[in-house]
């Protein structure tokens, strides 16, 4: 599989990387299943993909031990990306960038991960009650004591409320600047896809002008992008997408033009849907690597295939023509 550097610090990873939230956060619970996570972890990396993303959130915490069921195997071979900074309560998440709470969440990943060192550490949430230059200070510290290669910012969930499209991303660019002045910011993990372009306009342009990664998340538009989701099927009362206005019944029918542009696109090459919608984040510039969430060993390798797809000026004419999403994610 083609590689990609994380930023100024030469650290390669594969063409796509995994995203394995969903394996027990966020999405459909009735389909989650160990073994079965498992094993997609190990199809992925067998058929190239190196970057696993998590979170010590995502579970809360059993996504780690999970990922590092793997990497007692196959560490060698496998490029880490966990996050800190979000505590799980019973009824709601908060944000906790206190120094000497980074410093044991680091600690606690490094055990549950099987390793001993992270090779992006990413601040998930800034804490609204911490200057966030004192939590990046103590998670370049951990740099310093090689627990951490790589510092990462995770622009996920983050956005400004929608006044234009070019202040989307205005507060998160404001607070990059801020850290940056502390320790390189390696990689920003920020939403990009065909039917969520926003971080085209400002976001990535900074991380090109200054070497920094962009980890895609949610490259798939949460599976919308594939073309497997029927209009008013409807999600268990725990997924995402069931409070999401853009998987409404409504307005799955309404973005059905998407997936059809898509499809025909896939057609031409024989490729899928999803194949398609990744190739198309994998050529907004060699700094852009994807990172699609999945359950299942087989869309595993499926996504992992996009990285060996080279579309043509006519598909991108034909996916630059398709309509805007309908249904904002504010």
């Amino acid at each position: 599989m083609e590689r990609r550097t994380i930023g100024a610090t030469a650290l390669e990873v594969g063409a796509i990387g995994l995203g394995c939230m969903p394996m027990h956060w966020a999405y459909t619970a009735s389909q989650r299943s160990g073994e079965g996570a498992l094993r997609t972890v190990h199809a992925a990396l067998d058929a190239g993909t190196t970057l696993l993303d998590t979170a010590d959130m995502y579970g809360p915490f059993t996504n780690e031990l999970l990922v590092g069921r793997v990497l007692r195997e196959r560490r060698a071979e496998a490029f880490v990306s966990t996050k800190c900074g979000l505590l799980v309560g019973e009824h709601s998440i908060v944000a906790n960038g206190r120094p000497g709470y980074v410093k044991r969440a680091c600690d606690a990943s490094l055990r549950r991960l099987q390793t001993d060192v992270i090779d992006v550490y990413q601040l998930h949430r800034p804490d609204p009650e911490v200057p966030v230059e004192e939590t990046w200070g103590a998670m370049a510290e951990l740099v310093s004591a090689g627990k951490v290669r790589a510092l990462g910012w995770c622009a996920v969930g983050a956005r400004t409320r929608r006044r234009s499209r070019a202040g989307l991303y205005d507060a998160t660019i404001q607070q990059l600047e801020r850290v940056q002045q502390v320790f390189p910011v390696s990689c920003v993990e920020a939403e990009l896809s065909v039917w969520s372009r926003e971080a085209l306009v400002s976001l990535v342009p900074w991380c090109v002008s200054r070497g920094v990664g962009l980890l895609a998340a949610m490259p798939l538009g949460n599976g919308f992008l594939s073309g497997t989701l029927t209009p008013g099927q409807g999600f268990e009362p725990e997924d995402v997408r069931a409070r999401h206005p853009r998987f409404t019944a409504e307005m799955m029918a309404a973005n059905q033009p998407i997936v059809a542009g898509l499809r025909r696109v896939a057609r031409r090459h024989g490729a899928t849907v999803a194949q398609v919608a990744l190739a198309w984040v994998l050529a907004q510039g060699r700094h852009v690597v994807p990172v699609p969430g999945t359950k299942k060993a087989g869309w595993a390798v499926e996504n992992a295939g996009a990285a060996q797809l080279r579309l043509t000026r006519e598909d991108f004419t034909e996916i630059a023509s398709l309509p805007r999403a309908i249904g904002s994610w504010d």
